[in-house]
């Protein structure tokens, strides 16, 4: 496979968790992932695991001036960009009236400005190939209402939104964009949080039809299924990765 038919991918928080799972499933399928983040010691460590099919470029996305360069920079190094999963985000959980103007526009900032504006300087290179994939990822904050998480809650429904107007205006020019929205998906941080909020822990696997956690490996497999030619048909869905929670009772 010569390096222009190679497809490249753009995977944004990739260092760990769901990202570094949807950087591995990509690369054990023959993509070249570059994975950005702001911890490079982080995204070293990722790329170790991956092999040498990972590269890595440290970005603060939420420094909106730093974006358009960052893309330069992936083409320069790979010519194209065939897949971008904007997956980098940040969580606040306060109570309402305890969250700052600040507070708010910080997560604002970076789960849905930084999406858009890396999303239009990558798609100003799709656009003349006349082909690309964008996978946003969504939340079930989104699906429906979850106490003490107003900004992160207002941000995955805004990506929600964006995703469908996204896929109205790109679709018809080869670019296909999907969302995903992760369930509750194990990792240490959620076992803990869950383990001691025992009555938090029952309601989530009460409305859970499939009575567990998934794995990031789960959304790695959704994301890539998104990206393959099996979705070419697929435009502006957000696909629920959940095991029934958003229409659990």
């Amino acid at each position: 496979m010569t390096a222009e038919s190679k497809r490249t991918a753009i995977v944004t928080g990739g260092g760990s968790g769901l990202g570094l799972a949807i950087a591995r499933k990509f690369v054990q399928n023959g993509i070249q992932t570059i994975i950005a983040g702001r911890n490079k010691e982080k995204l070293l460590t990722a790329q170790q695991q991956l092999g040498p099919l990972c590269k890595i470029l440290p970005c603060d996305l939420s420094s909106l001036e730093l974006i358009p360069a960052f893309v330069e920079q992936v083409i320069e190094q790979s010519g194209h960009i065939d897949i971008l999963v904007n997956n980098a985000g940040i969580n606040m959980k306060k109570d309402f009236t305890e969250v700052t103007d600040q507070d708010f526009q910080q997560v604002i900032l970076t789960n849905l400005i930084s999406v858009f504006a890396l999303s239009r300087e990558v798609v100003k290179h799709m656009l003349p190939r006349q082909s690309g994939c964008i996978i946003n990822i969504s939340s079930m904050a989104a699906q429906y209402g979850i106490p003490k998480v107003i900004a992160y809650s207002a941000s995955k429904t805004a990506i929600e939104g964006m995703t469908r107007a996204m896929a109205v205006e790109l679709s018809p020019k080869g670019i296909r964009v999907n969302a995903i929205a992760p369930g509750f998906i194990y990792s240490e941080m959620t076992a803990k949080a869950l383990d001691s909020d025992p009555d938090r822990k029952a309601k989530v696997f009460s409305r859970t039809p499939m009575g567990s956690m998934g794995h990031p490996g789960d959304i790695g497999e959704a994301a890539y299924f998104l990206a393959s030619d099996a979705a070419r048909f697929i435009t502006g869905v957000v696909l629920p990765v959940d095991g029934g929670n958003s229409i659990g009772f």
